[in-house]
């Protein structure tokens, strides 16, 4: 019987299990952390000597890596060992809207998640711990456990002994960006499960910095919904609010002062109240596809409609970006250069699943245009392969990427600022401007620049939500 942790492991050194884990290690020098993928780049990445290699960009992240690994943090490739040296084992590994079968285009495809479970049956030795850390709809718990419990070696099936697993939901409740800060002193931890002494396991790491009342444990399917259900509620405010700075630019309101003055009710609250071209990332549309999913498996439907809208507005967001910036460049953009800045869903990340930038700028190469494209963590390599998935090949040769802003800018008519990366907000607009074809537009949809920078230049600048 299981009396200690001693060795963890987790599968899928991604933007979940890299940073959560690094900093189990940091916070538990005790415990042997291994990180495990099937992917070897990306473990020889996280083992790069050259700490601007790691495959995952965050905030404080480096740090602890500099200081925790070869210590008592590993990343390994060997998956099968590593799981039969481990106590406890977390399953961090991608989820993805299915694309083809039962459930297309709303449920998760699972079958990372069955893979993981059939390998942890086969290898797993003795009593382990299993925790539930990535993104899953509810319900997933039931199927691991099943898988775990009928795919034991035969000799224990018969026997009656060997391995015994106890499954958990672990959810991760992280904002890119500022992940580390997350982890290190999160709002709260949610542990769900059946069996008392498993909890207790899991419940024993976090209290090492984490105060017990922010430790919360329910059953485990409340658990499982309860991470998709906070993904929802955020995506739902960013469309909300989206959705009225629109109205915003009509009527002659600013978005900033309107979300400021509705976040000050103590009710709503101020985050997620900056309107901006749309919610990106791995999990809220993800999420929100698993609750209209289930809602209709269930025949909830006016559910699913209502969380069917919170998406079509992030779409429409998106849509009528790019076309404002159509007509705003006399109605084409035939061989006109545009200039992207940021490509990642948000700043402080090189995470560019499901980014707006994605999307407009697919848009914006279908209406001719040339594109020109900066982000300071998102490299040249990961930028054209991202455009590639929702491109036609003939239009691969419009795309270029560039080093700086003001190579972007150069001989641009427009520079279409998606991303808020400090260093947007504080660019030289008059050396901008001399590298500029006229008339120029700035396309700031991210509400983050001063009109008065710009006010000894000839640049034109629209801003979202606001009608200046």
């Amino acid at each position: 019987m299981l009396s200690e942790i001693k060795n963890i492991c987790c599968i899928g050194a991604g933007y979940v299990g890299g940073p959560s884990m690094a900093v189990i290690a940091d916070k538990c020098h005790f415990l042997k952390v291994t990180v495990v993928d099937i992917d070897s780049e990306k473990i020889d990445n996280w083992n790069n000597s050259n700490l601007d290699k790691l495959p995952v960009y965050e905030p404080g992240l480096r740090e602890i890596i500099e200081r925790r690994r070869g210590k008592n943090l590993f990343f390994s490739s060997d998956v099968n060992k590593t799981i039969s040296d481990s106590d406890m084992i977390f399953i961090s590994v991608n989820t993805p809207t299915k694309t083809k079968g039962l459930g297309a285009g709303e449920a998760s495809d699972l079958k990372y998640i069955e893979s993981s479970a059939r390998q942890i049956a086969k290898y797993a030795k003795d009593e382990t711990i299993i925790v539930e850390k990535s993104t899953i709809p509810v319900k997933t718990a039931e199927t691991i456990q099943k898988i775990l419990e009928t795919c034991k070696k035969p000799e224990e099936s018969i026997s009656g002994e060997g391995s015994v697993f106890h499954v958990l939901s672990n959810p991760e409740f992280l904002a890119e960006g500022t992940a580390i800060s997350d982890l290190f002193d999160p709002n709260r931890v949610l542990i769900g499960g059946e069996n008392e002494r498993a909890i207790k396991f899991l419940y024993g790491i976090y209290e090492n910095w984490i105060a017990p009342e922010k430790i919360l444990t329910t059953n485990i399917w409340s658990s499982e919904l309860s991470k998709l259900t906070a993904n929802a509620f955020l995506a739902q405010r960013v469309s909300s609010i989206n959705s009225i700075s629109a109205l915003c630019e009509v009527t002659g309101a600013n978005v900033s002062e309107v979300s400021k003055a509705v976040g000050m009710d103590n009710r709503i609250g101020k985050d997620f109240l900056k309107a901006g071209p749309g919610f990106g990332g791995s999990c809220f549309k993800k999420d929100i596809l698993n609750l209209i999913y289930i809602s209709k498996f269930y025949g909830l439907f006016e559910v699913a409609s209502y969380w069917e809208s919170i998406l079509e507005i992030n779409k429409w967001q998106q849509e009528r970006i790019s076309k404002i910036i159509v007509t705003k460049l006399f109605g084409n953009l035939s061989e006109k250069k545009i200039g992207i800045l940021g490509f990642a869903f948000k700043a402080n990340t090189n995470d560019t699943r499901e980014s707006p930038a994605l999307y407009i700028c697919k848009d914006l190469i279908e209406e001719g245009a040339k594109l020109s494209i900066y982000d300071p963590k998102v490299n040249d390599e990961k930028i054209r392969l991202d455009l590639q998935k929702v491109i036609t090949n003939k239009n691969h040769k419009k795309i270029t990427t560039s080093n700086c802003v003001y190579e972007v800018s150069n001989n641009s008519d427009a520079l279409v600022i998606l991303t808020d990366w400090d260093e947007f907000k504080n660019i030289d607009w008059d050396k901008v401007n001399k590298t500029m074809r006229s008339p120029a537009w700035i396309f700031d949809c991210r509400n983050i620049l001063s009109k008065n920078n710009m006010t000894k230049t000839n640049l034109n600048l629209w801003q979202l939500g606001n009608n200046l």
